[in-house]
């Protein structure tokens, strides 16, 4: 991708990453981040991974939850593998467990994610909602996180290092708009609630597999953060180490991630070296299109000794 890559070049190039290629029975490889750095975004090991579940679905039936658990660290620039267990095929659910793995120098194999995910026919049923969408400003009238990104790193300055500053301003498949002051943005202890608005650069195909799983990409944006509000701490600044432990999807409707969704997430407990996170989607229309759950790792980062 070029510095100043287009919406559109954007958009498709997630689109790329989250397309998986079969190479074998029940077998699946996702595609490295083009310049990706560092350890694998937990977000796209769990979408591809729910591609590959998903490609092994074949008969009518839409992935209506996902339950993981993050191993270790993915590293950028190789491959993931996926094999999948068929471990139930019925007349209204299926199941689907993923290994996600990655090669070492020496041919072995090392897990970094397991994903179960179950799949259900559309069906009518009985119905009621008791979730009701946070009144908050609407997207058009905030501004990007870039350019919040782009402030934040003017006042930082030489705090940054060339690869942080690089990392903290690289361009973003998914452009969020915040209507709270998240982690990185200040150092002050806050209620641990947050909304952000998200979708895509640009329009993505009407493909619903697709859908879900850039919807399953950008849940893992915002959400760990949220329980380290409390504390004024923030991993951008290197006062937190953290990692997410595990991270769980529930699709209550179809919804389109190149059209505005609300993110409102809220973290009721942190303690023990962990913090646990909620997230609520919701559409433009108010409605509940999927809830999350993740407890993530965070500790305060111990000071270097003097000298």
């Amino acid at each position: 991708m070029s510095d100043n890559p287009t919406p559109e070049k954007l958009a498709d190039g997630l689109v790329r990453l989250l397309t998986v290629e079969k190479r074998g029975a029940d077998i699946y490889a996702g595609h490295p981040q083009k310049g990706g750095v560092g350890r694998v975004f937990g977000g796209q090991v769990l979408a591809q991974a729910l591609q590959a579940a998903q490609a092994s679905v074949i008969d009518g039936k839409t992935a209506h939850s996902l339950h993981a658990y993050f191993l270790r660290g993915g590293k950028e620039g190789m491959p993931i593998e996926y094999r999948i267990e068929r471990d139930f095929d019925g007349r209204s659910f299926s199941n689907r467990r993923v290994v996600a793995a990655q090669e070492n120098e020496d041919g072995t194999s090392t897990p970094i994610l397991n994903l179960t995910a179950s799949f259900q026919t559309p069906e009518d049923g009985l119905e009621h909602i008791d979730a009701k969408m946070p009144d908050v400003a609407p997207p058009e009238e905030l501004k990007s996180d870039m350019e919040m990104r782009r402030a934040m790193a003017d006042k930082i300055g030489d705090k940054l290092s060339d690869a942080q500053r690089a990392l903290m301003l690289r361009p973003r498949p998914i452009e969020m708009r915040t209507i709270d002051r998240l982690h990185w943005m200040n150092s002050e202890p806050r209620e641990p609630k947050a909304h952000t608005w998200f979708k895509t650069a640009a329009a993505l195909p009407d493909d619903a597999d697709l859908h879900r799983a850039i919807i399953t990409y950008a849940s893992d944006y915002t959400l760990l953060g949220t329980s380290a509000l409390p504390h004024g701490l923030s991993w951008m600044r290197g006062e937190l180490v953290g990692a997410s432990l595990d991270h769980a999807i529930w699709f209550h409707r179809e919804a389109r991630a190149d059209e505005w969704l609300l993110y409102a997430t809220d973290a009721p407990w942190s303690g023990s070296g962990r913090g646990f996170n909620r997230g609520r989607i919701f559409n433009r229309a108010g409605d509940l299109v999927a809830s999350v759950a993740q407890e993530g790792m965070m500790r305060k980062r111990k000071a270097k000794p003097a000298g």
